[in-house]
């Protein structure tokens, strides 16, 4: 059968690709069209589209990019006809695929969404269109299971969460061989910053991060490059001697860290899964929060938070994300007293998350809901 995937950011090109190997091993014949990135194309996807071009954040670069983005969704539906999919497969990246979706139920075409819009958080009347316009949803949190069956009546397939079987996948590697490669001192302890994959949150997230290396002379801290960014980015942050660089290597460089700072999305939940002790970093432009604040009523902005139900790893947000501040958490959190609660905590979420297999789940869904579909319009 035929798959379209539609893919917006870095993690949704991680999930995406393993989504494809196991479309492709439930599915032998499956012939699949994507936008995503590398890994998903590597899977054995024909990309359509990078998601290098299509990441654009917060309300004002949306706005200074709406000719762009309608280009872009134009060039999908018309991609889409052309290829004609037995099933289409929206990866997050809701205000993109939220609005193809509407258009494909229109024409008739089989809908999925794996890794739901994040609805729960703001815009809670997008169930509407959900329920209108999406066939299967296929979600990765505990709580969205009741949210979607219990709050709105509408139901869904919880399936895990995917990263547990991205980080089963990593071998540890041997610290002196990845410190040498990415000339790294051999014996400080590594901090990691993982701060985000687009260019206006990296310039505002590293510029606090690096603020407190002073305050911990006997550590170094290493950056984790983002894939849609190019090192001549990076360039001007590395000038302190006490700052390293990995590119693409951010799980590797998580495996062998002792804290981490890292900006809200995904990677803090990355990071909680590779038991790092951690301090959520996060500040947006004044007029893009403001506008956030308004319609996001969530006690946390963190996943960790947010699946715990409690403050697990502390969140400094906007006018919080001081230097002053920065350095009392990281302090906190490279005590031993501190990280040992973590630890507890972070094995507790874990055992949240439902288990290896998501990738497998979602994909034996979206195969046997397609057939299935198939053989009644035949």
């Amino acid at each position: 059968m035929k798959y379209y995937i539609i893919a917006g950011e870095a993690s949704g090109d991680l999930h995406g690709s393993n989504l494809i190997k196991a479309l492709k091993a439930k599915d032998t014949s499956a012939d699949i069209r994507c936008w995503g990135g590398d890994l998903m194309q590597q899977a054995g996807g024909t990309l359509v589209k990078h998601y290098k071009s299509m990441a654009f954040m917060g309300f004002i670069e949306v706005l200074a990019n709406i000719s762009k983005i309608s280009k872009n969704l134009k060039f999908c539906k018309a991609d889409i006809e052309a290829f004609h999919p037995d099933a289409i497969i929206f990866i997050d990246y809701s205000g993109f695929n939220l609005r193809i979706a509407k258009w494909a139920k229109q024409h008739n075409y089989r809908t999925n969404y794996y890794i739901s819009p994040q609805i729960w958080a703001s815009r809670e009347s997008r169930i509407k269109n959900i329920k209108r316009d999406i066939d299967a949803m296929h979600v990765i949190l505990p709580f969205e299971k009741d949210f979607y069956e219990g709050k709105h009546n509408y139901p869904v397939h919880f399936v895990g969460h995917p990263l547990l079987d991205a980080i089963q996948l990593i071998k540890v590697p041997n610290t002196t061989t990845f410190r040498t490669k990415n000339k790294l001192d051999l014996k400080k302890p590594i901090i990691a910053l993982l701060p985000g994959s687009r260019k206006q949150e990296v310039e505002k997230m590293l510029h606090t991060m690096l603020s407190v290396t002073k305050s911990f002379p006997d550590y170094q801290f290493v950056i984790a490059g983002a894939p849609s960014l190019d090192l001549d980015f990076y360039e001007p942050f590395l000038k302190n001697p006490q700052v390293g660089f990995v590119a693409n290597q951010t799980y590797d460089l998580l495996s062998l860290s002792t804290a981490a700072l890292v900006t809200s999305g995904t990677a803090t939940l990355e990071t909680a899964l590779f038991k790092v002790p951690q301090v959520v970093c996060y500040k947006a432009h004044w007029l893009s929060y403001f506008i956030a604040k308004q319609i996001i009523t969530l006690k946390y902005i963190s996943l960790v938070n947010l699946i715990m139900d409690r403050e697990v790893i502390k969140e400094l947000i906007q006018s919080h994300l001081t230097t002053k501040n920065l350095r009392s958490e990281l302090k906190n959190i490279l005590s031993e007293e501190k990280r040992k609660i973590m630890f507890e905590d972070y094995y507790l979420l874990e055992k949240k998350l439902g288990g290896i297999g998501a990738s497998e789940k979602a994909a034996a869904l979206i195969f046997s809901h397609t057939t299935l579909n198939n053989s009644n319009t035949q």
